[in-house]
């Protein structure tokens, strides 16, 4: 499976915000929306990602308010990437190695989409339920064999 497909399903709605904005309007844009990530984008580049590790850690620093702290001041600047064709595996290797949560799918400059960890989760174990599926199906359909000189009498 790759990063595509999971594009596909979830859908192509990204939440982005400038580097510029204030970081109060950023926490307030994840909070309307639930969601824990933004991309960070710049003249049309991607240039960060700003996750509530990042908002939490930023407002630590800045006593526990936010303040007028601006996005730029708190987000991670060199964030993991991946492409539409990068396989779920790799994915979750590089997440499980960072500790990252959210990864942008970029095509090229162009981001396609941002792929979480649940996202990479929720793949795996659908993956996982439909080859237990198939494996139930085949085991049920199985033919019986015949009783005979070769077969263990029980």
């Amino acid at each position: 499976m790759k990063v595509s497909d999971i594009l596909r399903v979830k859908g192509n709605t990204l939440f982005t915000v400038s580097p510029a904005q204030p970081l109060a309007e950023a926490v307030a844009t994840m909070a309307e929306h639930d969601i824990g990530s933004l991309v960070v984008m710049e003249y049309g580049d991607l240039v960060g990602m700003l996750t509530f590790r990042e908002v939490i850690a930023g407002i630590c620093r800045n006593g526990g308010a936010v303040g007028t702290l601006t996005v730029r001041t708190v987000m991670d600047d060199a964030p993991l990437t991946c492409t539409p064709e990068t396989e779920i595996d790799e994915v979750r290797r590089m997440m499980l190695g960072r500790h990252a949560r959210y990864m942008p799918a970029l095509d090229g400059k162009t981001l396609m989409g941002v792929i979480s960890f649940y996202d990479v989760a929720k793949a795996v174990v659908d993956g996982q339920d439909f080859e237990n599926r198939m494996l139930k199906a085949y085991i049920r359909d199985w033919p019986q064999e015949e009783e005979g000189a070769d077969s263990p009498k029980l």
